[in-house]
């Protein structure tokens, strides 16, 4: 019965936030000191599918740079995590590795903005995805370096000494094994990049609206039924994603 309830109360504390934007990205009108909305409609909705809603762009161009983002980091990472830990020095890189995190994304933004404004970058959809690269692609150094122990690596030589080629290990031996991590590292990145403010803000200068730099939009406007609607299409993936780690990935673990 205990556990039962344990259940419930965690089940309403996820649901919760999930509802609560539902009714108000269909409410429209809502004044103090009433509850609810004074009318609901599907009109917020409606505009999201329209040709020209900024939403629509905004949720279009935040796919664009997560699924870009975890998918270029993931496969960069797991290749140069390799060659760390082969490397002779691989502490000195680790360490290297971990340094877009001693400071935040916003300093960091701004160290590199002259490179984004010599190149033409700053303001530009590929501009925020390099720069969201920066965080991404050095979590993944780290994240694989687990995956990369001396029995690995030692079935990696062995496959070879065997006379099977560098592509044939890469593709038969070692990516089976590492199909669990990179799933996780993959998700684990298209959600840095979904959530990520400081680096778009900054390097995109405004321009590269993604669902996160919107939600902030709407609430200094006081739209809070855009905003409302915003923010449930941010937590929609990651739920998603949660689903299918526990359904597909920690059960193939």
């Amino acid at each position: 019965m205990l556990r039962k309830s344990l259940t419930a109360i965690l089940a309403s504390a996820i649901l919760l936030p999930f509802l609560f934007f539902a009714v108000l990205s269909v409410g429209q009108a809502w004044f103090y000191p009433s509850v609810m909305p004074q009318r609901f409609t599907l009109a917020n909705w409606q505009q999201l599918w329209s040709g020209q809603s900024e939403l629509q762009f905004g949720l279009v161009r935040s796919l664009i740079l997560g699924l870009g983002v975890a998918i270029l980091s993931t496969l960069l990472g797991f290749i140069i995590s390799k060659e760390i830990a082969l490397a002779k020095y691989k502490n000195r890189w680790l360490l290297l590795a971990y340094w877009p995190f001693v400071l935040s994304p916003v300093v960091l933004a701004i160290l590199v903005q002259r490179f984004f404004l010599l190149t033409g970058m700053s303001g530009e959809l590929i501009g925020v995805l390099l720069g969201q690269l920066i965080l991404a692609f050095p979590f993944t150094v780290i994240f694989f370096q687990s995956f990369w122990s001396p029995e690995v690596l030692q079935l990696g030589q062995q496959s070879q000494t065997l006379g099977a080629s560098a592509v044939y290990t890469l593709r038969y031996v070692l990516l089976p094994l590492a199909k669990p991590l990179l799933l996780i590292c993959f998700f684990q990145t298209f959600l840095i990049s979904w959530f990520e403010y400081g680096l778009t803000q900054f390097i995109g200068l405004g321009k590269v609206k993604t669902l996160t730099i919107l939600v902030f939009k709407y609430v200094n406007e006081a739209n809070i039924f855009h905003a409302a609607l915003a923010s449930l299409l941010i937590m929609l993936p990651p739920a998603l994603l949660l689903w299918a780690n526990k359904k597909f990935v920690f059960r193939g673990i």
